[in-house]
């Protein structure tokens, strides 16, 4: 006997797409509501940070997770600590690359749930903490 479990799209490109338009709808969202948009798809060290941003003086940095049900898990729950301690060694990287290391920062994530051709965001603003 044997079984078989599918985590995504049959089609790599289409999941990689989906990630991309979630993480481009998120910035232009997030910069509604008054952020800054530092940088998009910042990667070193084996780690990669969807978006940076500027919240009112708060270096942010945000985890972008797109779903379109909560059949695998809400958003939040789906940043493994595995996940979590790469991107902040990817932040401390990012900050001190930037000399910013005394700006006060946060870890955010961003759910973009797709639904019938809309998308709904939800910002967890200090999701997690370095």
């Amino acid at each position: 006997m044997s079984t078989s479990r599918q985590t995504g799209p049959a089609n790599p490109r289409a999941r990689h797409t989906t990630g991309r338009a979630a993480e481009d709808f998120a910035a232009a969202w997030l910069e509604r509501q008054g952020c800054f948009v530092v940088a998009r798809r910042y990667g070193k060290r084996g780690g990669e940070i969807d978006l940076v941003i500027d919240d009112a003086g708060v270096v942010a940095f945000v985890e972008v997770k797109a779903r379109r049900s909560d059949r695998f898990g809400v958003p939040i729950a789906t940043v493994t600590a595995r996940k979590r301690a790469r991107i902040i060694a990817t932040a401390r990287t990012f900050l001190g690359e930037r000399r910013w290391r005394s700006r006060p920062c946060r870890f955010d994530v961003v759910g973009v749930r797709l639904e019938g051709g809309k998308a709904r965001i939800e910002w967890f603003r200090d999701a997690f903490r370095a």
